[in-house]
């Protein structure tokens, strides 16, 4: 606990002025996050990232800027940052310039305030399926909806067989449904193309009924979408429970 002390004191002292994104990593394995910035935003960090057990990066965070976050695990990468990654890979780079990860993985997305009376957006997503548990939490922000995101359990140990992602023998990934099958009932396309028509699957279901705090499917916006007020830092701690 030590590590986090430190690094709650570094994030809080560097966002007096401005927000910023501090990843963690404590996995008992090395991490190499991946960023992804929506369209017409900035590339931060080059993309990507390698974390080492109990080490953490902090990032500062443009106004207005909105992307993704993901954990890329067992990657090998040689002097020219080229490889490939178990989950998460992004075109088989150390640094993925502003592409995204391959699902499944677990996402943790972020949408800032472009001035400072508007409200910033985050969640936690597994619409891309799951591959490591992910917690978003949030400093110096305001509002009765601005609490912790995540999925801390391990979904890969209860992973329905038709979802599973092997390296080997391991379960290394969960895919989601719709990645999986394709067909419109879990894309929510075609005649599914709408909340009313797109409901809860019993996959779904149980990716919410493991993480209540993350998106389980396109829809899930009512109980997923969390709001914070201009300005706020946020930290994405990987295996968060992990000891």
């Amino acid at each position: 606990m030590a590590m986090w002390s430190v690094l709650v004191a570094l994030l809080l002292a560097e966002s007096a002025s401005a927000a910023t994104l501090a990843l963690y990593n404590r996995c008992p394995e090395t991490v190499w996050p991946g960023i992804q910035p929506s369209a017409g935003k900035e590339v931060l960090a080059r993309g990507g990232m390698r974390l080492s057990p109990n080490h953490a990066s902090s990032i500062r965070l443009p106004t207005g800027w909105s992307g993704r976050v993901w954990g890329r695990q067992g990657c090998k990468f040689d002097a020219a940052g080229r490889g490939r990654c178990a989950t998460g890979d992004c075109g088989g780079a150390l640094y993925c310039n502003g592409a995204g990860g391959a699902p499944p993985a677990t996402l943790a997305e972020v949408t800032l305030a472009s001035v400072p009376t508007a409200q910033d957006f985050y969640d936690v997503s597994l619409v891309d399926g799951y591959n490591i548990p992910i917690a978003m939490t949030p400093y110096h922000g305001k509002g009765a909806n601005c609490v912790p995101a995540g999925c801390v359990s391990d979904l890969n140990r209860v992973c329905p067989a038709g979802l599973a992602v092997r390296d080997g023998k391991s379960v290394v990934g969960c895919r989601s449904a719709c990645a999986a099958y394709g067909s419109p009932q879990y894309c929510c396309t075609g005649q599914f193309g709408g909340p009313q028509q797109c409901k809860p699957t019993a996959y779904s279901k149980l990716f919410k009924s493991a993480c209540p705090k993350a998106y389980s499917y396109a829809y899930d916006d009512p109980t997923s979408i969390l709001t914070c007020s201009a300005g706020t830092s946020y930290v994405v701690t990987f295996c968060p429970h992990h000891r």
